[in-house]
């Protein structure tokens, strides 16, 4: 077992590791699209401690058949109350001699972590589709184990799926093409470095393969796999720039997988196969951000994982600064500054929509008892963590710094850490024990006190600030097609966009920003509505609710009912709730649209569509 102080207490799972915990598990399951139900069995091995006599397991919606000891007789189970939140305990009594277990189970069809798509919601329109997503807390939806990322498990899997489907997972092929059985195809998997259960992912279609290099590739549906490889062409070099950062890549291949509009997030970073959501297809490799922030997890969240969901800006923090540095590395210092500015201003916005800087949700090391780990996932882990580490860079010089996060990622390689004893590490191997400069450092105010300190660094990007010069410009009237903008990158037309949002007091009063005039001569001019790219076109949309234009609400309603991405719906859905005309715009549309989503992105949405007055 992990040493007591890795082991944190884990609020978010019934499970009592410091007795029995689960190190493997073996699942031999069937997709049966029809039902919307995996269904078979999860063999799990036990690691227990002397005289423990039960092990507990994390569950929710699932249907348990039966469980045995492995190649035994039957185990005596019981299921707990439900918790709304956590699903159910399943304890498992344990005789004396049994180290493996056997439960055959089944999901439900409307199990929190897998969707069910439609051939009409995939881009070929001719089979069906299944995805998990089981962040924070949704593996228990669909496998009874110890769903705690502090509880680090191997698995393998058997997965039996339609005929016309191929299966792929967070882990090693074992048979790339599958093998033919009476009720389709089976295909074989195993990941023999141990991860936390929300890692461990699967997803079912038509889905086709292109290499981009020996370790790297793309998997896509077939009408969209060209589009993708082009879009990551640079995937090899992204491995190369990490490994030298952060040491040595450890999960053998590194692929993504493009998958269907609805998933809920940009990205997810299942061990040798990213899930990403094609919304970061711009076609001119513009928003591979995204992949870098992914490809880092593969050190920060997947090797060195947090250890509760309290600790989650130990995972994102670190990859959003580590992100930051291979955009630098692979694109120049210039990209990377735009892009830490745009940062910087999500979180000073995220910073009010929370409550502003005395908010509790803008710690750190957030308090979530009682509450939904999913609520914790903010920007504020994101962007307050990098900037962080960033303020760790600057005041004690690159080098050094570099050389800590290298031996870090080296000293706790598969282990998962706590917020405290992230703290403790940075005394001991960065600071030396040197107090003064950790009062500098204000580093216990950065992890437990609400808010940005004084001493963050301020981005700066010079490409940003002459954007900004013309929003200035055209807000005063002069013409859209006098604008310097003919080269911008997307981020600078991000950065001119937002930079034109009205603050929501104007927008509440009456007066507007822009006039109709000039919103329509934008976008004559630079075809904003049509846009391709998913980010100018939200940056625009904002702009279109906001003032009201009516030219983009079509493409406003296209954008919410063919995407299913949090990030983009959670702001669109919320601007269009303040004002007094959207109201019933936003919940005619939510309602059309919402089969479409993910549970992770309407368990967010509901609240605000549904519930608001």
């Amino acid at each position: 077992m992990e040493p007591p102080a890795v082991q944190e207490r884990d609020i978010h799972s019934f499970a009592k590791p410091e007795e029995a915990r689960v190190t493997h598990v073996a699942l031999d399951l069937r997709a049966d699209f029809p039902a919307r139900v995996l269904s078979g069995t999860a063999t799990l091995s036990i690691e227990r401690a002397p005289g423990a006599s039960q092990i507990v397991l994390d569950t929710h919606k699932l249907t348990i058949e039966g469980v045995s000891a492995r190649g035994g007789s039957a185990l005596e189970y019981s299921l707990g109350d439900a918790d709304p939140i956590l699903g159910q305990p399943l304890t498992i009594g344990l005789p004396a001699d049994v180290k493996e277990i056997v439960i055959a189970y089944r999901t439900r069809p409307d199990a929190d972590a897998l969707q069910w798509l439609e051939p009409s919601q995939t881009a070929g329109k001719k089979h069906p589709y299944l995805y998990s997503q089981g962040q924070a807390i949704l593996t228990r939806t669909w496998i009874p184990t110890q769903d705690s990322p502090g509880i680090r498990q191997t698995y393998s899997a058997r997965v039996v799926v339609p005929r016309e489907l191929r299966a792929v997972m967070s882990a090693e092929q074992l048979t790339p093409d599958g093998v033919e059985v009476p009720e389709g195809r089976a295909f074989e998997f195993r990941l023999t470095q141990p991860v936390p259960p929300y890692l461990i992912a699967i997803a079912v279609g038509d889905v086709t393969f292109r290499p981009v290099s020996g370790r790297t590739g793309v998997y896509a549906e077939p009408s969209v796999a060209d589009a993708a490889a082009y879009e990551f062409a640079d995937l090899e070099k992204m491995v190369v720039a990490a490994e030298s950062l952060l040491g040595p890549y450890r999960w053998g291949r590194y692929d993504l997988l493009v998958l269907p509009p609805s998933f809920p997030f940009g990205g997810m970073e299942n061990p040798r196969l990213t899930f990403a959501t094609p919304t970061i297809l711009a076609g001119d490799r513009s928003l591979v951000s995204l992949v870098a922030h992914e490809l880092a997890h593969s050190w920060s969240g997947n090797l060195v994982t947090n250890a509760t969901w309290s600790d989650f800006w130990l995972n994102e923090g670190m990859t959003t600064y580590v992100e930051l540095r291979l955009m630098e590395a692979l694109y120049g210092p210039e990209r990377a500054a735009m892009l830490d500015v745009l940062a910087r201003r999500d979180l000073e916005d995220e910073i009010e929509r929370l409550g502003g800087p005395a908010s509790a949700d803008t710690i750190l090391h957030v308090d979530l008892k009682g509450r939904n780990p999913d609520d914790g996932m903010t920007s504020i882990p994101y962007e307050k963590g990098a900037a962080l580490l960033k303020l760790l860079e600057t005041t004690l010089g690159r080098e050094r710094f570099d050389a800590y996060l290298r031996s870090y990622f080296d000293r706790h390689a598969f282990r998962s850490i706590t917020t405290d004893r992230f703290l403790a590490d940075v005394r001991t191997d960065l600071l030396k024990g040197d107090r003064v400069l950790e009062e500098k450092l204000k580093l216990e105010e950065w992890l437990y006190k609400p808010g940005l300190p004084d001493n963050a660094p301020v981005p700066m990007s010079d490409a940003l600030k002459r954007v900004e010069e013309q929003a200035r410009a055209f807000a005063g009237g002069t013409a859209a097609g006098s604008l310097k903008a003919a080269d911008w990158t997307t981020q600078e037309w991000q950065h001119f966009l937002d930079s034109l949002l009205p603050a929501e007091a104007s927008a509440k009063a009456g007066p507007q920003m822009l006039t109709a005039a000039q919103l329509a001569d934008l976008d004559r001019t630079f075809t904003l509505t049509s846009r391709g790219n998913s980010e100018v076109l939200f940056a625009w949309l904002r702009i279109a609710i906001r003032n009201r234009y009516q030219p983009a609400m079509p493409a406003l309603e296209r954008f919410l009912t063919t995407q299913g991405r949090r990030k983009f719906l959670r702001p669109l859905y919320e601007e269009l709730m303040k004002q007094d005309w959207g109201k019933a715009e936003a919940r005619r549309i939510y309602e059309k649209a919402r089969p479409l989503y993910h549970s992770v992105a309407t368990g967010t949405l509901d609240p605000i569509v549904r519930g608001g007055a």
